[in-house]
């Protein structure tokens, strides 16, 4: 099925840009095989995703490698694209989806396949980020509420400019606050959780898939360094909704919960 792609129908643009969201989705995955295709109630994750971003955005392909679940879209009457089971990362999965589909779109989002509950203001926050036409990426950031998670190295810290642009993202606790007791430093300084949704201008995702690894990347194990590391500009819309991501089997059982709320 490598050349396989679900029939395309309408899609429609906004404010003037056409935007086509893509949702990378692999079965592999080393705590939780075959993700994108559990039970969440009585729908697949990847269909929580794919009927959420749907929404928003009127032209949505789930790009994967697995035919398995390229069937269960298509059962759910969503559109998706095979693409190759070598890819290093997603954004690199996205552009080849691209590609294959030729997409018309000016702005491209990528939305993780294992974020069931993601809200349609956070792509709409994401989307108006383009109304600057000097933006070529996008991404969002949420406040911290409590020092403990913020010293989380699985959330990545965002540093802002004065603009809007990231100026760094890192797992560790970024500033450090000098001359303050460390349980205090929330009080003393707006600490921004990265929120791992972007969106790209089209000739952006074609540029930024070429470079290579970079080093702040490779020392951080996030590809945003990549990019920011070759001069590219990441503008961060500020949300208050809170992301629930599907990592683990414990992870589904706390969603299972949160959907009955």
């Amino acid at each position: 099925m490598e050349n396989q792609v679900s029939p395309p129908q309408s899609g429609g643009g906004r404010e003037g840009a056409h935007f086509t969201a893509i949702i990378p989705a692999r079965y592999a995955s080393t705590r939780f095989p075959g993700k994108p295709l559990a039970l969440l109630g009585e729908k697949t994750v990847i269909q929580h995703v794919y009927e959420q971003v749907s929404t928003v955005i009127d032209e949505v392909f789930v790009a994967t490698d697995d035919d398995r679940i390229f069937r269960e879209v298509e059962r759910f009457g969503g559109r998706a694209v095979m693409t190759s089971a070598n890819h290093r990362s997603g954004t690199d999965r996205i552009e080849e989806a691209v590609e294959k589909i030729a997409s018309q779109a000016d702005i491209v989002i990528n939305v993780q396949g294992d974020e069931p509950f993601i809200q349609p203001s956070q792509i709409e926050t994401l989307c108006r980020q383009f109304d600057d036409p000097t933006t070529q990426i996008a991404t969002l950031g949420k406040p911290f509420s409590e020092m403990a998670a913020v010293e989380n190295e699985n959330s990545p810290k965002i540093v802002l400019d004065n603009n809007g642009f990231a100026l760094y993202f890192s797992r560790s606790v970024i500033p450090f606050v000098r001359g303050v007791e460390r349980g205090e430093w929330l009080e003393k300084y707006p600490f921004l959780k990265h929120i791992g949704l972007y969106a790209y201008r089209r000739e952006v995702l074609r540029e930024i898939t070429q470079l290579p690894p970079s080093s702040l990347e490779q020392a951080e194990s996030l590809e945003q360094l990549r990019w920011l590391q070759n001069g590219y500009r990441i503008r961060v819309g500020l949300t208050d909704v809170e992301t629930i991501g599907i990592d683990t089997p414990d992870d589904l059982k706390k969603a299972e919960e949160f959907l009955k709320l």
